[in-house]
């Protein structure tokens, strides 16, 4: 009888712990000013497609409704809140915290400048699929560049840590509380937000190996790990016993 087909395992989920800058900056910055902008940019698109925002921007509404101030403002202003919660996850801000904080905001707003402000109806679906989609590799493209977090996905890759969880899992269920909490306080929910909620985590999940930066450790490591597990060659298997 023959012998059964090895059951395939899934790739392990790469790093995405800090890397110092000195290591290949040419490289990564840039991933992290693209995955920054094109993230504020997808906010945008969601926003002037009007079937439902994603829940960080339900919250954004929800609080708009209550304090006289812009949504850029307010995205930045909740970044930095957000901060306050790394403190029992022991994560600490580096240059993609600051940069997300600096760059997101007004992305999103050059965003909303540039696209129609009343599209027709088949606009409006193109950019609420298009502003999700771009959303999850957006996340995948800064949070890969490993120059550390922005607020919202530090919360995300510490809780991941943290509890062991999938990224998929623990980015959902993130969204999830904060959209109640945007709907609490009067923000605008619909189509678009349960999309936006139970598949970001997903197409983040599916583009993150594809774009994280593999630091000289890590391939040493993949190496090592690999040279231990690859069964002997036939120039060093034994023969059989006469």
């Amino acid at each position: 009888m023959p012998p059964a087909p090895p059951v395939p395992v899934p790739a392990p989920m790469p790093p995405t712990s800090y890397t110092p800058l000195r290591e290949r900056p040419g490289r990564r910055l840039p991933q992290l000013v693209l995955g920054l902008f094109l993230y504020g940019f997808s906010m945008a698109m969601m926003v002037r497609a009007g079937l439902g925002l994603a829940p960080w921007s339900v919250l954004n509404e929800g609080l708009a409704r209550h304090l006289a101030l812009s949504f850029g403002t307010l995205t930045n202003l909740i970044g930095v809140a957000v901060l306050l919660l790394w403190i029992p996850l022991r994560q600490r801000p580096t240059l993609g915290t600051f940069a997300n904080i600096l760059t997101v905001g007004w992305s999103s707003d050059l965003g909303l400048w540039l696209l129609p402000s009343d599209p027709a109806l088949p606009l409006r679906v193109a950019f609420l699929a298009a502003g999700v989609l771009l959303n999850g590799v957006s996340i995948a493209v800064y949070v890969g560049a490993r120059c550390g977090p922005g607020p919202r996905d530090g919360l995300m890759t510490g809780l991941t840590a943290l509890t062991g969880r999938k990224v998929r899992t623990v980015r959902t269920g993130i969204e999830i509380v904060v959209l109640a909490a945007g709907w609490l306080l009067g923000g605008g929910v619909g189509a678009g937000t349960v999309l936006y909620a139970v598949s970001v985590g997903t197409v983040t999940q599916y583009c993150l190996p594809r774009f994280a930066y593999r630091s000289e450790r890590d391939r040493g490591t993949a190496a090592t790990a690999t040279r231990r597990t690859r069964p002997p060659s036939s120039a060093t298997r034994p023969g059989p016993v006469h």
